[in-house]
């Protein structure tokens, strides 16, 4: 059971070959805050270039988090669209040598710079994963819709993840469907929540996101959907500060 918080690694400028040292400096603010928070929560998200926007990569930022702080939990994602097999097993043998605690493998955005598709699929990456035994040192988490179909995610079961990282949910019925679905057969389900403040409310309207129900009151909504799930994962893009506040009253 955990409560977990979101980062993004810092943008790394197209066309731009960045040093060790380069990008350790970059890295130095995430590392600060982290620090910030480390009392408030269980444990760290570290996203894979979301929007296909190129960032300091989560393995990058992962190993650095879980040296710094070890009794934090800390999980990345892992984008297959621009990675072959060869590349994610590299990623998933070196995350187990530092000790990170889970990864969630996705298929991620399109990027600007490397626009191809490799063709593999998210659930077939986790099933032969498991199958080369890596399941046995590593937690392999899959993504979920809020609203999920379930006759339509039998692949995903199948592949037979540690558990599920929804997509932002923005109601306690939800997160009790799926829950009610998915924990009985020992999947570990964690729900995304973004935080209500104006900072980000872009975010809101690009995820189409209905936040009413829970906007003046986000701490207890987030210790709601916590008791229903076991876990939470709170995103705060644009808004840290807000972030950190929230963690503070829960």
């Amino acid at each position: 059971m955990a409560v977990i918080y979101e980062i993004n690694p810092p943008k790394i400028p197209e066309g731009v070959e960045l040093s060790n040292d380069e990008i350790n400096s970059l890295l130095s603010n995430l590392l600060q805050r982290v620090s910030d928070i480390s009392n408030l929560c269980d444990g760290i998200h570290v996203t894979d270039s979301v929007l296909g926007t190129r960032r300091v990569s989560a393995l990058t930022a992962g190993k650095l988090l879980k040296a710094n702080h070890p009794n934090l939990q800390i999980t990345i994602s892992m984008r297959v669209r621009d990675k072959d097999m060869d590349l994610i097993k590299q990623i998933v043998q070196e995350s187990i040598e530092f000790r990170l605690d889970g990864i969630l493998v996705l298929k991620g955005d399109p990027s600007k710079e490397n626009p191809t598709d490799s063709g593999l699929i998210p659930s077939q990456v986790v099933k032969q994963l498991n199958e080369l035994g890596y399941g046995e040192r590593m937690n392999f988490f899959l993504s979920l819709l809020s609203d999920p179909n379930f006759e339509k995610i039998q692949k995903k079961i199948a592949a037979a993840p540690k558990g599920f990282m929804t997509q932002v949910i923005h109601s306690a019925e939800q997160v009790q469907r799926i829950s009610d679905k998915l924990r009985p057969s020992g999947f570990r389900i964690i729900p995304c929540i973004l935080l209500p403040t104006e900072k980000n409310e872009g975010s809101a309207k690009f995820l189409e996101l209905d936040w009413s129900g829970y906007k003046e009151n986000p701490a207890n909504f987030i210790k709601e959907i916590h008791s229903i799930a076991g876990d939470v994962l709170i995103t705060s893009p644009n808004d840290f500060t807000f972030a950190k506040e929230t963690l503070k009253k829960i």
